[in-house]
């Protein structure tokens, strides 16, 4: 499925739902976002030598 799929499929879900559900899937996108980035963050952790050279990369 690609993503304008899905996301076509998430609004006809959003479409049915109360406020207070909305807002439990606002606090869950958000907590999957947060989720997402600090996955992303600790890849880049995980290179042997990354904080060293990006160090470097920042003093110039």
């Amino acid at each position: 499925m690609n993503n304008t799929t899905i996301r076509e499929k998430i609004n006809q879900y959003l479409d049915g739902l109360s406020s207070e559900r909305l807002e439990l899937v606002a606090d869950f996108l958000a907590y999957l976002a947060e989720k997402e980035s600090e996955d992303a963050t600790q890849e880049l952790l995980d290179i042997p030598g990354f904080i060293e050279s990006f160090e470097r990369g920042w003093k110039l």
